[in-house]
């Protein structure tokens, strides 16, 4: 997370927006336990200057930020900060913060920041961490932690990189890849037709 979010802060002071960041999307340079990562796959990127607003509604529907689904229009990096959040949570438990079959379901999970850390998997899990987790799935993109200031976070800041910990998230992202094929939701790359119709399915008077 450290040297994931460090790349970020980079990305976005120089104004590029990833906005499809997922595990696939991030790779490994070797197989040694402290090999460090890459991120790739830059075909939804976006150069963003001041005042620019993005109005494209793009990315994996599990990782994709609340002010994305808004259609409103969106204007800085904090969409990578909220997907590297729903990393970071499955890098911990192993399964995703958000989850439902259905897309407008999954969508209104989002917008409105419902999820929780259920016992027993993150019963050994430290607050600071939780912490983190909250403070990069805050729904409200101003209010959302930065990349550069995820790097100053207690938990980042005090973390000392290890094989054991390297290990553990594996292990994590290895038991997610098992259980994702069945949550065929996340793995849909949304375009903006997609993304319009289950938007509107989830605006429809109950």
């Amino acid at each position: 997370m450290k040297q994931l979010c460090d790349a970020l802060a980079y990305m976005h002071e120089k104004g590029v927006v990833h906005r499809d960041l997922k595990p696939e999307n991030i790779l490994l340079e070797s197989k040694a336990p402290d090999a460090p990562i890459k991120v790739a796959d830059f075909g939804l990127a976006r150069m963003v200057s001041t005042n620019d607003m993005m109005k494209t509604a793009c990315g994996t529907p599990g990782y994709v930020a609340p002010e994305v689904l808004q259609n409103k229009g969106y204007s800085s990096g904090a969409v990578d900060v909220w997907s590297s959040g729903v990393i970071l949570y499955i890098l911990l438990c192993g399964f995703p913060p958000f989850y439902e079959e259905e897309l407008p379901a999954l969508f209104d999970q989002i917008l409105k920041g419902r999820y929780d850390f259920p016992s027993p998997w993150w019963d050994n899990v430290s607050e600071d961490a939780k912490d983190l987790v909250r403070k990069m799935l805050t729904v409200d993109p101003k209010k959302r932690i930065s990349a550069a200031d995820v790097l100053k976070h207690k938990w980042v800041a005090g973390a000392a990189q290890s094989a054991v910990q390297l290990t553990t998230a594996q292990a994590q992202l290895k038991k997610y890849n098992v259980t994702r094929k069945f949550k065929k939701a996340a793995l849909l790359v949304m375009g903006m037709g997609k993304l319009n119709k289950a938007l509107a399915d989830l605006q429809k008077p109950k």
